[in-house]
């Protein structure tokens, strides 16, 4: 329990709590005290003597806690980080249970929160930052062991506790309520399902699922006994507007502890809004602007790998695949960044860059990169509980430059990317010359520090979490085409592509392993190659490219010529369709017959065997139609592009004699 909530607590109970002489006087009604409370206050008093002082310093007369008091009201001036009307902060109230006696703060949304709310307030079904865990438990107590454990890390931090507001308020706000109890359904099914877990995973698919964002906390718990394995499955959905990647795993390392019953040792809660202060008010909206535009201001096209530019997507048609690096290679990785002193995610960043410029046909490519968020918030900011993290374009140029410089460029565009970690995605958007709502970037890099032990077993890597919970499975989304994850295992390296289909995610991890290995021999052999030079095809698709789909050769009748070869085609199959443009569909029958009516015309205006016809016609039947005429006349057609400039036309024609 947190201190705040301890206060609650004395509210709800009326225990009273005073100073007489320097010492806490505690008067509670029959049955209100309990051996869990009296542990509580023994815990917290020192800070209740502070709390006490202070009060009675700022009012001049003695205060009772506990004792009860005019209805509360939250006013603007109590607000410290976000400014807003007597209304607004009331109709933010309005939808906390329990009133303002139960809002513990309100303050804005982060940078990256208010991506998040905006992608989903435009989705209509499902919600891509919806992430599912199922969990196994070998029993029902277990599972309520667990769930308990939970509800005190909510207890503990306030981001878990929060809830989103936006109407009726001129900017979207988050409220931390005192009190939010985890939800959980206790679910019972029908005995003849056999595959429990798979109906868990689909009944509470985040592709057709919503949470209510307006809600603490915002987690969702499902609970139900798999009998035909002996377990029970909890699955859980937490949104990635108040747990990130790192919250994750803090929220379980402090589950840990609680459950093994040293709740004591656990560091003092950091508030998320610490991090939201920071955001706000460190670098200014200019130095931002200014740094944005100098980067991104020319750009006036969205790099779209594989033509992929919907970023509105719900993560229906997303699929993954992994890949681990060989060890050879991870460890060609360590040793080239450190003998260059950059890090491991500046080489990764340039080799997805490379990646993108093949597959969008750009050398000047833009994506958006994740950003901790937490390399300026202080001490204990690696403790922050919340949606610390960010994602901000960043520029790279595959082109002439050599392999080393261009990693050294790519380092220090990093470097000077994170003194602006807190600048919202739409700032850096408007800078650009990419028009809104056609989107700057359509791909996303996140390289995260993920370490393992590499020597451990995969049952000793559950054993880690607890000794009889099982994780059975976990995803995580994006509204982005193609996301792309690079986790570094402190020695090795584990590839996620996540794209949408019809791209064959595996086939991206293999373009990005080839781009690493293509740029590490270039800097271990020869730094100064062009960074266009290197290849980033995979041996299987380079043999495609080059043989397989040059292998043209096939055997027809060289005896006889096309128009030859046209009329059997009609004599055997006259009423096949030949020929469809829009509403007009033309058989063989009638394509022959309209050629052979202008092949005439054609001779009879002077047509001789070998001269050249020029065409300039759009593309449809017409054109179908006097290229064959031109051919039956024995003739050569040459085709204009109607939208050539006349001096062009007038060369090809002289050309050609």
């Amino acid at each position: 329990m947190s201190f705040e909530n301890l206060l609650g607590k004395l509210d709800e109970k009326q225990i009273r709590v005073q100073l007489d002489a320097g010492e806490l006087v505690i008067r509670a009604p029959r049955g209100a005290m309990n051996a869990e409370l009296a542990a509580e206050l023994k815990q917290y008093k020192a800070q209740l003597l502070t709390h006490l002082q202070a009060l009675e310093q700022a009012s001049g007369a003695p205060v009772v806690l506990g004792e009860a008091r005019p209805a509360f009201r939250i006013t603007p001036d109590m607000l410290t980080l976000v400014t807003l009307t007597q209304e607004e902060i009331d109709t933010a109230v309005a939808t906390v249970p329990g009133g303002a006696a139960n809002v513990q703060d309100i303050y804005p949304l982060a940078p990256l929160q208010e991506g998040i709310l905006f992608h989903y307030l435009m989705a209509q079904i499902g919600d891509p930052y919806l992430q599912p865990n199922l969990l196994g438990f070998p029993r029902r107590e277990r599972v309520e062991q667990f769930l308990s454990a939970l509800q005190q890390v909510i207890d503990r931090h306030d981001i878990l506790r929060t809830g989103m507001v936006w109407d009726g308020i001129s900017q979207p706000v988050q409220v931390v309520h005192r009190k939010a109890q985890l939800p959980v359904t206790w679910l019972t099914i029908d005995a003849g399902i056999a595959a429990v877990a798979s109906w868990l995973e689909d009944e509470f698919d985040p592709r057709r699922i919503r949470i209510d964002l307006r809600q603490a906390p915002l987690l969702a718990c499902h609970v139900v006994e798999d009998a035909q394995n002996n377990r029970w499955l909890l699955h859980i959905l937490a949104h990635h507007i108040a747990i990130d990647h790192t919250t994750l795993e803090l929220l379980v390392e402090e589950a840990e502890v609680i459950e093994q019953g040293k709740a004591g040792e656990l560091p003092q809660a950091v508030p998320f809004r610490n991090f939201v202060a920071q955001a706000r008010l460190g670098v200014s909206q200019d130095e931002h602007e200014a740094f944005f535009k100098q980067l991104l201001g020319d750009i006036n096209e969205p790099t779209a790998p594989f033509g992929l530019l919907d970023v509105q997507g719900d993560g229906r048609d997303i699929h993954e695949a992994s890949q681990l690096l060989p060890a050879e290679l991870a460890a060609s990785i360590r040793n080239a960044t450190r003998t260059l002193g950059i890090s491991a995610a500046s080489l990764m960043h340039l080799a997805w860059a490379m990646v993108l410029a093949k597959v969008s046909g750009r050398s000047d490519v833009v994506f958006g990169t994740v950003l901790f968020g937490r390399m300026k918030g202080g001490a204990q900011a690696d403790r922050v509980l919340g949606m610390s993290i960010n994602t901000l374009p960043i520029r790279l140029s595959i082109n002439e430059t050599g392999a080393e410089t261009g990693l050294k460029d790519a380092h220090r565009v990093l470097a000077q990317l994170l003194r602006h970690e807190h600048a919202p995605l739409a700032l850096a958007q408007r800078c650009s010359g990419v028009v809104s709502p056609t989107p700057l970037f359509s791909s996303l890099l996140n390289v995260r520090h993920t370490p393992v032990d590499l020597d451990a077993t995969p049952e000793e890597l559950t054993a880690e979490l607890t000794d009889d919970m099982e994780v059975l499975s976990g995803h995580e989304r994006t509204n982005y085409p193609l996301t792309f994850s690079v986790d570094d295992l402190g020695q090795g390296f584990l590839l996620t592509a996540q794209v949408a289909r019809p791209i064959d995610p595996a086939r991206v991890c293999q373009f990005m392993h080839d781009a690493l290995a293509s740029l590490l021999a270039a800097l271990n052999n020869a730094p100064h190659t062009a960074l266009n030079q290197l290849d980033v095809l995979p041996q299987a698709e380079r043999h495609t490219l080059l043989t397989d789909w040059n292998n043209t050769a096939y055997a027809y009748p060289r005896e006889s010529g096309l128009v030859a070869l046209f009329e059997q085609h009609v004599a055997a199959q006259p009423d096949a369709a030949a020929v469809v443009s829009g509403d007009t569909v033309w058989t063989y029958a009638e394509l022959n017959t309209r050629a052979n009516v202008l092949a005439h015309t054609l001779i009879g205006s002077g047509v001789l065997p070998g001269q050249v016809v020029a065409l300039s016609l759009p593309r449809s039947a017409d054109l179908v139609l006097a290229e064959l005429a031109i051919l039956k006349a024995g003739g050569v057609y040459l085709p204009l592009d109607a939208v050539l400039p006349g001096e062009r036309q007038a060369s090809m024609l002289a050309d050609s004699g």
